[in-house]
């Protein structure tokens, strides 16, 4: 089986998709600042909430970003696949916009329970075989992605890389017992597979500077204190 690869884009061009990922999804409202209470119990400054992309014009440009995130990267891969229940639409939207770019490959996605009837099995669509793309929104706890992994090397198939939406670049645990990584570190070491992602912490940093005193430079300061205490490098 081929692989798909392309050569990664050059880093104007990068900084460009991934700060342009930003405002979008500020226009959508799938990006907030302001108080939030995160499910690990902290007030965050800001929240990044997918579900949002809610409509076919806004799953299709999100799907855009995905494509070109995942084709930037210079990963090599054969297929992709979609963890439930997130990840099914992700992947069908993000294979659609892979071949509009050239690049039709298969894909597939996983039933919360595996069918007893018809043709059955926990897996839909194309077999998992080669190397393999898990799509998904976020890594917060890494348990999807730990789940994704198995079904894929159970099948003898290998993960090529995790490509994700956002990095919130933040340790996890409570106050008082930080991780050393973040979520997206803990899954790079523990599995030896890359982490991609449309954009990150630091782009929504590079969105407020080149704001200028607009609507989001209110928000820098409880941004970067934030960062200061719960990111990583």
């Amino acid at each position: 089986m081929p692989h798909t690869s392309i050569a990664p884009a050059s880093p104007a061009d990068a900084e460009r998709f991934r700060t342009d990922f930003v405002r979008f999804a500020t226009e959508l409202g799938v990006l907030r600042f302001g108080t939030f209470t995160t499910k690990a119990g902290r007030l965050s400054p800001y929240f990044f909430n997918a579900g949002l992309f809610d409509s076919g014009a806004a799953v299709a440009r999100l799907a855009e970003f995905y494509a070109q995130a995942l084709l930037a990267s210079g990963v090599e891969f054969d297929m992709l696949y979609g963890p439930a229940y997130k990840g099914i639409p992700l992947v069908t939207a993000t294979a659609m916009a892979l071949a509009t770019r050239g690049h039709d490959v298969p894909f597939a996605f996983n039933r919360k329970e595996a069918k007893d009837h018809g043709e059955g099995g926990a897996l839909v669509g194309a077999p998992l075989q080669g190397r393999v793309v898990i799509i998904d929104d976020v890594i917060t706890a890494g348990t999807s992605v730990r789940e994704s992994m198995r079904m894929i090397e159970a099948a003898r198939a290998t993960p090529a890389a995790v490509l994700i939406a956002l990095d919130r670049m933040e340790r996890v645990g409570a106050d008082d017992a930080l991780s050393k990584h973040s979520a997206v570190q803990d899954v790079q070491q523990t599995h030896g597979c890359p982490v991609v992602s449309i954009a990150s912490l630091d782009d929504i940093l590079a969105l407020i500077e080149q704001d200028g005193g607009g609507e989001f430079e209110q928000h820098r300061e409880a941004v970067l204190a934030y960062r200061a205490k719960y990111g990583v490098a």
